[in-house]
């Protein structure tokens, strides 16, 4: 027993993170899954209506960074970044209400589905513009160097979205003043139906930092673990005014580009070769090894999670659509002081 106990401090060790860093990591992966797979059923029972963007197999390439941010860190997200709000903290009710487009969601209900964001959380609320999060998420990133805080902000995109002028544009400015700002590449490999091979003609996407002068890495993006060492690295560097980075994590969904597509453009042995990376059964193998989970643990946190995810389901169910008119609310603000140009 006592050598066993020992073996698992060493791997502890070795991995480089405290027990409660880990468990952390794991809680919020195993969360984003469950919550995930109970969403993409809902809308197969027709409980919400438009589609549903799955992260299934990519969910450590969220969950990794965002773990232990500030709520005055920003995130600039797309809609693949489910993980990222149930890490930063985002209730799940919110967040359901969002999918399912009613009254009570952050956004009244406007911008369905999956662009989930919070102003309290530091989340901006996306838009379907590929990219376009990355350059406000920049702008941020230059607001806090403006007003000498030592806040980061994150960029989440695919590794489709760098082909987009304005993604070079917001890295090319990010690196010309150094701007505390950390890239997230998440390369699954298939922008929608398009292969990452007629996307570019460079085999790593990270290094097209190079061109803005400022480190690019690419990392093994289903591994929790390693995902949250790297990108907590180049937040403590950029929070002390070294710059930003550039991480690719290489992952893979598991389901279509939406729930509406097929996804038959993929080979099945590439999905199936995927599928034995899992995230989250990496993880557990790690903890089971590390001897902080067992069967029954797994079994009861599972359970405590499916409760929390059905109890925000029927409250979101209950609450009505925004009225029609809400449409046209929020599009100005009502406080912004008008003033007079004389020309």
């Amino acid at each position: 027993m006592a050598g066993n106990q020992a073996n698992n401090k060493s791997s502890l060790k070795q991995i480089g993170l405290s027990e409660e860093t880990i468990m952390g990591l794991y809680g919020n992966l195993l969360k984003t899954r469950l919550l995930d797979e109970k969403l993409r059923k809902l809308f197969r029972q027709g409980r919400f209506a438009g589609t549903y963007f799955s992260a299934v197999g990519q969910e450590a390439t969220t969950v990794g960074p965002t773990y232990g941010l500030r709520d005055e860190d920003i995130i600039g997200p797309s809609h693949r970044e489910i993980g990222a709000a149930v890490t930063k903290g985002i209730p799940l009710v919110e967040i359901i209400a969002q999918v399912f487009a009613r009254r009570n969601s952050p956004d009244k209900g406007k911008s369905h589905p999956c662009h989930y964001g919070s102003r309290k959380k530091g989340i901006i609320h996306p838009s379907s513009t590929l990219a376009g999060q990355t350059v406000l998420a920049t702008g941020c990133a230059m607001a806090f160097k403006i007003q000498k805080k030592d806040n980061v902000a994150l960029a989440f995109f695919g590794e489709g979205a760098t082909s987009r002028g304005g993604w070079h544009e917001a890295l090319n400015f990010a690196g010309i003043h150094k701007l505390p700002i950390v890239y997230i590449c998440q390369n699954n490999l298939w922008a929608e139906s398009v292969p990452a091979t007629l996307q570019a003609a460079i085999e790593h996407f990270a290094d097209r930092a190079k061109a803005y002068g400022f480190p690019g890495v690419t990392i093994d993006g289903n591994d929790i673990f390693l995902v949250h060492k790297i990108a907590a690295d180049a937040i403590a560097k950029a929070r002390k005014g070294e710059g930003p980075t550039l991480i690719e994590c290489m992952t893979y969904r598991w389901y279509g580009h939406s729930e509406i597509d097929p996804a038959n453009y993929r080979r099945q042995d590439e999905v199936e070769e995927w599928r034995k990376k899992d995230p989250v059964s990496r993880a557990e193998k790690s903890l089971f090894d590390f001897g902080l989970l067992t069967n029954e643990k797994r079994e009861a946190l599972v359970e405590q999670i499916d409760q929390e995810i059905e109890a925000a389901v029927q409250e979101v169910e209950a609450v009505p659509y925004s009225e029609p008119e809400e449409a046209y609310r929020d599009v100005y603000s009502d406080n912004f002081p008008v003033r007079r140009v004389e020309y």
